[in-house]
């Protein structure tokens, strides 16, 4: 068999691996919950203005700004966060992650707010309305999932202070950080449908 290179040599080729398992799983659990959200949000969508009784979604709802920042903010910070414990730099990985945290916090604190106000100041449950029943279903959904990340969140930073992340974990965080930025992508959608459309 002839080839053109000199000496006759053919370039080594690169061994084929399997893909990562972990990036597998962390795809096809996305995807799955991708499909779930979309049947919500097109749900919700489906359903707004068909509330017989009020409130309706305009007398009530206020613009999550705040709350909308900080959740986004935390791609930015988990991003920087891994980067750093990529580079070594634990110290660094440790304040990018607490922030993340924080910012998750602060955006499950004000839903807390929101449903509080709702509920005992609007008297506006899950039984008051269509509106009703379809805004807690979604941005109920929604905070399960920030709830879920939050766990994630809080056992990388204890494992880590107890000196159990190290740079050779860096996929298990990076995995981590995928979780978080669907969270954040899918809020996003739920904002635009909710706070956007439905108003």
């Amino acid at each position: 068999m002839s080839n053109d290179r000199p000496g006759g040599v053919l370039p080594p080729t690169a061994e084929w691996k399997l893909p990562s398992v972990r990036k597998v799983a962390v795809i096809s659990l996305i995807a799955a919950e991708s499909a779930l959200f979309c049947i919500f949000l097109v749900a919700y969508a489906f359903y707004i203005g068909k509330s017989l009784n009020p409130p309706s979604p305009k007398e009530i709802l206020e613009w999550p700004t705040l709350a909308s920042m900080a959740l986004l903010l935390s791609s930015g910070t988990i991003a920087f966060a891994e980067k750093a414990l990529h580079r070594g730099r634990l110290a660094r990985f440790h304040c990018w992650w607490l922030v993340t945290i924080l910012l998750g916090m602060t955006f499950l604190g004000y839903t807390a707010r929101e449903w509080y106000e709702f509920i005992h100041h609007h008297h506006f449950t899950l039984a008051t309305n269509v509106f009703g029943s379809t805004f807690y279903s979604l941005i109920g959904l929604h905070a399960s999932h920030v709830i879920a990340g939050l766990v994630l969140l809080l056992l990388v930073f204890a494992m880590s202070l107890a000196g159990k992340v190290r740079t050779e974990h860096h996929e298990h965080v990076e995995m981590v950080s995928w979780y978080w930025h669907f969270v954040d992508v899918v809020w996003v959608a739920v904002f635009v449908v909710v706070y956007v459309i439905g108003r």
